[in-house]
């Protein structure tokens, strides 16, 4: 007879308890606690995330229907819908937040050199900045009204290139503006932060520049400038112009009064220009454009987000519900990275996940259940192998 752990227990183990208690008491998660602790909270939450269940009723459901089983993964105690939705509704989701940072301490440091990465030759961290609204629907969620028709959230990521994992991220109303995001992030020396158009604010900018970081983003067209020196392009390379530009608006010079640099860049496949502002001088300018082109990598990372965790469809309708549920979504995709990590893995995520799915509770180790599957590498090339080339 088998004897070992279940899948859910193990993937558990991932979770740093310590970590978490700091996290609980943080924020108060014991107060007022009568059956549903934070630990049960968040086990009823991944395992709906894990074997993709559509309600809490269906989480609790499915429970129940391996009541035996429940002891040995940790539901020391029953768990009731009008329970866990309370907890949902009640307990601060920042909890959940803080949870999902520490896991993102633990899993960065895993991943080696990415591709993208060797491609760039920068002795530097490379963040991506963009964000997301999740849609929902106005009669509903009132309290996140975007417009007239329309209710939303928004989910702010600061992505590690290397990897594709989330260093950091916030959840906003939908009105808010990106550009807000940047006040948030705690910068890096010597750190890439890239970003598009949306993220246009000098004295954030200017932020950047005194922590010793560099930013790279996309010019207005409406921006006012003078140019103090141009230097030689290559135009084969599809870099038409390289130039140290200064601010000429007044009070656009008096949130960055700093030098800048600004770059034109043709891409030779859709004939698109480009003009990016940095404050490297010191990079080539072919690789402020390959970063700033990488940048779409992020867009890529919202969209399989969006497709494999439960962050479209939610379980509670008040805003910590909504926000809880989405920090515990990361989690669940923090802690299958890590697994994939600790273990060496080489299936992707999305196969990783759809195996768990069926597999919570078999008794089989880690190593073996995902080891014993065929890894069936698609030759198609292009967005569609995004889980084999980041994952």
């Amino acid at each position: 007879m088998n004897q070992g752990k279940y899948v859910f227990s193990q993937i558990l183990e991932f979770v740093d308890d310590y970590e978490f208690k700091k996290c609980i008491k943080e924020y108060g998660g014991t107060h007022r606690v009568r059956s549903l602790s934070c630990q049960l909270q968040l086990r009823s939450m991944l395992f709906g995330q894990l074997s993709y269940r559509e309600s809490l009723r269906d989480i609790i459901t499915c429970l129940g229907a391996h009541n035996e089983k429940l002891y040995h993964l940790g539901f020391y105690s029953e768990i009731k819908r009008s329970t866990l939705a309370d907890a949902n509704k009640n307990r601060d989701w920042r909890i959940y937040r803080d949870l999902a940072l520490t896991l993102i301490a633990k899993v960065r440091p895993m991943e080696p050199v990415s591709r993208e990465m060797e491609e760039l030759d920068l002795d530097a961290t490379v963040y991506l900045l963009d964000s997301t609204v999740i849609d929902l629907c106005l009669s509903v969620f009132s309290w996140a009204k975007f417009d007239r028709r329309h209710s939303a959230i928004k989910l702010n990521m600061q992505l590690d290139l290397n990897g594709a994992i989330p260093a950091f991220f916030t959840i906003t109303d939908g009105k808010v503006n990106d550009v807000n995001f940047l006040d948030d992030i705690t910068y890096e020396a010597k750190a890439y932060y890239v970003m598009d158009k949306g993220y246009l604010g000098y004295e954030r900018w200017y932020k950047i520049h005194k922590a010793g970081a560099f930013f790279v983003t996309r010019a207005r067209s409406n921006m006012r400038f003078s140019r103090l020196y141009s230097s030689a392009v290559d135009k084969n390379l599809g870099i038409l112009c390289d130039q140290i530009i200064t601010l000429n608006d007044r009070k656009s010079r008096v949130k960055y009064p700093d030098k800048m640099r600004r770059i034109k860049y043709r891409d030779e496949e859709t004939k698109i220009v480009y003009i990016f502002l940095t404050n490297d001088f010191n990079s080539t300018a072919l690789t402020i454009a390959v970063l700033y082109k990488n940048r779409w990598q992020v867009e890529l990372f919202f969209r399989w987000i969006k497709q494999h965790l439960k962050i479209k469809t939610f379980w509670g309708t008040s805003e910590n519900a909504v926000k809880t549920q989405i920090c515990i979504a990361l989690c669940a995709y923090l802690l299958m990275a890590l697994v994939k990590k600790k273990l060496n893995i080489e299936l992707d995520l999305y196969r990783m996940l759809q195996i768990t799915s069926v597999s919570l509770f078999d008794k089989k180790p880690l190593k073996s259940l995902f080891s014993e599957v065929e890894i069936q590498f698609d030759v198609k090339g292009g967005q569609e192998r995004l889980d084999l080339q980041w994952f």
